[in-house]
């Protein structure tokens, strides 16, 4: 395998973002923060019609580097540059992933902990495999949660239950963590399931979906007059795709729609 710090792929309309430094349980440092970004514009300028975020070697994402967090301890950091590592590199890197304008679906396997498990929760779908956990754990290396946690966490279990997961750092099994939310699905015959699911997002109409995407995400802000008002707005556009004609076409005559993403 390379030994680029994220990999790329585009295939059938799907694009895979794959964190590769399995040495570390892709670890977001430096290196991998400012390469997913740089992958992501590529994703922006490609024919794809829905991404993947996943990591290599049997892990998703332990989270923070940890090398980092020793370098400060030892001198070799300033609390400035710390801070300046977390909020410009780990944070915004993560940003981008939950303002992509495609849906994105986080493909777990393995551990999802820290700013790990927020880069998941910012995708917009999470399937996992029986093996997946996830884990808001900040409390175990003595730190305050960040990268998003304060915002993505309770909007998927509530106030309440984040607080209770980040005060106790817990651990959660991939079913435990389907009970709550934090995983749509547990695939057992994970690759075959989860790329079925995949690929039915990106086959479906791709401009309709991005549409609703946005509506729903800014949704979570508004009033339900607000709501429907931007709702009409952007029907209005949709309505002028190929793929709702397609789609209208279809239903009349009474088959499966053929999107083209248009």
């Amino acid at each position: 395998m390379s030994d680029e710090p994220v990999l790329l792929d585009v295939e059938d309309g799907i694009a895979t973002l794959t964190l590769n430094r399995p040495d570390v349980r892709n670890a977001i440092t430096h290196e991998v923060s400012t390469a997913m970004i740089d992958r992501l514009n590529e994703v922006e300028r490609s024919d794809a019609r829905a991404l993947v975020v996943t990591g290599s070697g049997g892990s998703f994402s332990a989270g923070g580097d940890i090398n980092a967090m020793t370098s400060r301890m030892s001198g070799e950091a300033t609390l400035a540059e710390s801070v300046r590592r977390i909020h410009l590199e780990t944070s915004r890197a993560i940003e981008r992933v939950a303002k992509f304008h495609l849906p994105t679906v986080a493909k777990i396997d393995g551990a999802a902990f820290g700013a790990g498990a927020n880069l998941a929760l910012a995708c917009d779908v999470q399937v996992a495999s029986p093996e997946a956990k996830i884990s808001f754990g900040f409390r175990q290396v003595g730190l305050a949660v960040d990268t998003g946690t304060s915002y993505f966490l309770p909007r998927v279990v509530g106030l309440n239950k984040a607080k209770e997961l980040v005060f106790t750092g817990e651990l959660l099994d991939a079913e435990d963590a389907l009970d709550l939310g934090l995983f749509n699905h547990v695939y057992e015959d994970f690759e075959a399931e989860a790329d079925a699911f995949v690929r039915s997002i990106a086959e479906g109409p791709t401009v309709a979906l991005e549409t609703s995407k946005r509506a729903l995400n800014q949704g979570l802000e508004q009033s339900l007059d607000q709501a429907m008002t931007r709702e009409a707005a952007h029907q209005a556009a949709v309505f002028e795709t190929w793929d709702h004609r397609e789609g209208a076409s279809a239903f009349m005559e009474k088959r499966d729609p053929e999107f083209a993403g248009e």
